[in-house]
């Protein structure tokens, strides 16, 4: 098989989520990446089976939390829409309708209007990575369990499609999580070891340091 074919049946979301389970749990610790300063993690499904993903990652997170784990579960879908709101109701309808009119004369051209208008709130070290950073310093604060029974699951990556790309948050937020494991739900494909194709249709981005899953 070619190192550039999709995920293969054998590397199903169901073993990468049961992959995750034994390494989190791990006698010594999380053990999600071979770093003991760097507790990030990816777990790749296809878009198509964000339903799946998302019942799944309630199992787990049920179960870590009857074990007396802290999990606090990121949406940054939710994130962005926050930030969005922040500019104000007119403003957001003057870009909803502006984008409109574009796209009724060129698609690709409305999409540009959104990049250069949604790219500012999200971007750089104080975008949503800011926000990302503020939320597990709170939950760390409030949460007496310590780093080896806290967990924070990143998902909903997909509402910054095609706005971002999740490599460059974890990035941002490197130093910023209190050395508690992280794990990026990511909607795309694995191309090979390192190479991650967001929603399966931006050009496989290898910028990867995480452990990829399963």
């Amino acid at each position: 098989m070619s190192l550039t074919e999709p995920l293969s049946p054998q590397s199903s979301l169901d073993e990468g989520v049961a992959a995750l389970r034994q390494d989190l749990l791990a006698a010594g610790g999380p053990q999600i990446s071979t770093m003991r300063n760097y507790r990030f993690a990816i777990l790749p499904y296809r878009p198509q089976e964000e339903m799946k993903l998302r019942r799944l990652m309630r199992g787990l997170t049920d179960e870590l939390r009857a074990a007396g784990w802290g999990v606090l579960p990121i949406s940054l879908q939710k994130l962005l829409l926050d930030r969005i709101r922040t500019t104000g109701e007119a403003n957001v309808q003057a870009v909803i309708e502006r984008e409109r009119r574009l796209y009724a004369k060129d698609p690709e051209r409305a999409l540009d209007y959104l990049r250069d208008k949604i790219a500012p709130h999200i971007e750089g070290p104080e975008g949503i990575a800011a926000d990302v950073a503020r939320l597990i310093a709170e939950f760390a604060a409030e949460n007496p369990a310590g780093a080896d029974r806290t967990l924070v699951l990143i998902g909903r990556a997909g509402a910054l499609y095609p706005f971002f790309r999740s490599s460059a948050l974890l990035k941002q937020i490197d130093g910023k999580t209190l050395n508690i494991p992280v794990v990026l739900l990511y909607p795309g494909e694995r191309k090979d070891t390192t190479a991650l194709s967001f929603m399966g249709e931006l050009a496989a981005d290898r910028d990867y340091r995480p452990r990829i899953y399963p």
